[in-house]
Parts: structure tokens; sequence; C-alpha cells
């Protein structure tokens, strides 16, 4: 199979209409221009997302993981931030083409999101009914009493009680204000939601409760979800599938179950094995050595060789493209090439 015709994760491309597929990212670039220099934050990465499916981008901060989500919606920043290439369809609009006036009618309806800290995402002096209800009356033709009494219902179905509607921000707790931002976004039932670290400010008791939450939103609506993390346990309990980013590219991706039980790129190791052992409380992490390289200069080869144990000389001199392990499983490893590598790496 021509791998111009296989997706980030390493299944066929189709149209909307004959693969269910309703969020399909190809080959996106996306950098910062500033005036002496500029960030490649995004490099060429592509995945697809079907109704119902979660997937899960991980890395750690500054992969490039938010510059993607706000492609999605295409409202990276202007100036500095430009999208350079690449095709970005949510529903079967080509975001990227279209005006303005033409995305409004998109963002918040068909495509939604959970933005990273409900302390800077609400606005300090409407009530949260107001906010809530804004979406719904912009987008369903309705009046703003009716668009309220969605708003209160919203608010029910993330846990709130309804008669909290007229309240302001400074009067929820951290939880329920990351609550109500979910409340915003799944409003009008968006076909697509993305959650950028929607849990990351929450205490361990509310992060289960607002991933339940989630969880069964998406059951009921139908919602495609992507869920922006650096938490590898939230991939496991949320996602189906995942997306390793490592300086702005796709470096492992297949399903869970493929990447958690089957690891293949030593950037994916590394970050097991920088996690807790539950089982052997005293043993020692194993971070990472070195720092993300600098976006502004990136390495011809491989990002990540400079940090790789595994790696060769060869490894700084080509870019590495997928390569494919059965299923959806694929990742971008140079050394998979030579024969044997994957016995070896393994002590085989």
């Amino acid at each position: 199979m021509d791998k111009k015709n296989i997706n980030g994760a390493g299944v066929p491309v189709n149209s909307a209409d004959d693969s269910g597929i309703i969020l399909d990212v190809r080959d996106l670039v996306v950098h910062y221009v500033l005036e002496d220099e500029t960030v490649e934050a995004v490099n060429g990465i592509s995945f697809s997302l079907k109704k119902s499916r979660t997937i899960g981008l991980v890395g750690e901060t500054g992969a490039g993981k938010t510059t993607t989500a706000l492609s999605i919606l295409n409202i990276v920043p202007n100036p500095p931030g430009v999208i350079v290439s690449g095709e970005i369809n949510v529903c079967d609009n080509d975001i990227l083409r279209l005006s303005e006036s033409e995305l409004d009618k998109i963002r918040g309806k068909d495509v939604a999101m959970i933005f990273q800290d409900p302390m800077t995402s609400l606005n300090p002096v409407i009530n949260v009914g107001d906010q809530i209800a804004e979406s719904v009356y912009l987008h369903e033709n309705v009046s703003k009493a009716k668009a309220f009494e969605r708003a209160v219902e919203m608010l029910e179905l993330v846990g709130i009680p309804g008669v909290r509607a007229r309240e302001y921000p400074h009067q929820f707790s951290g939880g329920m204000k990351q609550r109500v931002v979910i409340a915003i976004a799944l409003a009008c039932n968006p076909r697509v939601l993305i959650a950028d670290e929607p849990t990351t400010a929450l205490d361990v008791t509310i992060q289960a409760q607002v991933l339940d939450m989630m969880n069964d939103l998406k059951e009921q609506i139908g919602t495609a979800l992507v869920m922006i993390t650096h938490d590898l346990g939230v991939v496991a309990k949320i996602c189906d599938d995942v997306a390793v980013m490592y300086a702005g590219r796709i470096v492992e991706t297949g399903t869970v179950e493929e990447v958690f039980e089957s690891t293949k790129h030593p950037y994916t190791e590394g970050l097991f094995n920088s996690l807790p052992d539950v089982e052997n409380v005293k043993a020692p992490l194993i971070p990472i050595p070195g720092l993300m390289p600098d976006p502004t200069k990136l390495p011809e080869g491989c990002s990540f060789a400079p940090r790789c144990q595994y790696a060769v000389e060869a490894c700084s001199a080509a870019r590495p493209e997928d390569r494919f392990f059965g299923g959806t499983h694929s990742v971008k490893c140079n050394r998979y090439d030579e024969p044997g590598f994957l016995l070896k790496r393994w002590g085989g």
C-alpha cells in the first residue's frame, strides 16, 4: 500500500462519507515567525478521528500539542503564528480555506475546545449561565431565554445545580470552573471536542470525576475527542488511540493497547520509564536525559537522537519516516531499518 495514502495512525485515509472520519489532519506545518528567528512548532503531523473515538496527544511541554489544537479551530495567534501548509478537515469543512464568518458558524457547533486553564478561560464579569448560553444563542437560532434554559440544563449535566447559573466564576471552586468550561464546550453538542489538559489544575479526586463525566458525555453525544495531556494514566483511562509528539512531530502512534503494550519508540519508552513504579515505591525514577531541542534550530536528522540511548551516527543524518508494525501501529525511528534491531533492543 502506498504510504502517501496512509494517515499518521497507519490506516488508509478516505473521505468522511465512506470512512466515518470527522476530523482529518494531514501534513500540518505551523511556525511562529519572530523578528530574528522562526519557531518550528508543528512539523508535518497527520492523524484522523472517527465518531465516538478519543485520541490522546501526549509529550513534553513544547512538543506542539496545543498549537495543533489551536490549528484545528484556525485560531493560531497571527502574528506571529503562521499555518505554513497542510489540510484540516472537520465534518467535511476545509478549515484552512474558510472565511472568518464561515469559521464562526463552525466553532462551538461542529468543533469546540476546552481550554487549558479554567481560571483564565471564563469572563469574570459575566455570570456562568450567560457564558454558556452565548454559544447556544449564536448557533441554535433560539431566543436568549431558551438559550439560558439550555445553559441551566448543561450545568446540571456536568454536576452543578442549575440554580447557580446566575453566579459568577469567582464563586466556584477550581473543579467547578472546569466543569463550567466543559459545559460551554458541549453546549451545542459539537461533533469534535478538543480538551487541552483539562485536568492539569485539578486535584486527583476531581480529575477522576471530570474524566468520567467527559467519557460519559462522549458516549451519550457521540462526540469525537482529542485529549491533550502529559499524563499517560489519563490516556490509559479515556483514550482509544494515542499519538506521541516530540519536537512538533508524531513519533509513535497506534491504539492504546499497541503503544502501551508494545512500545517501539525510544522517546515513548523514556516517558514510561519516568513514571513511578506503584509496586516498588522506593525504585528510582529514570528520567530522559537532556532537554527538548531548540525549536528554532531543530536537528537535520532525528530530533530525539541527542537524548536517545540507541542513537548511532546515522540517526543524525536523516529525518526518520514512519515504520509500520501491523494494525495501526507506526513509529518514526531509522534504526528499525536495521535487520534484527528490534530483537537486539529487547535483548533477543
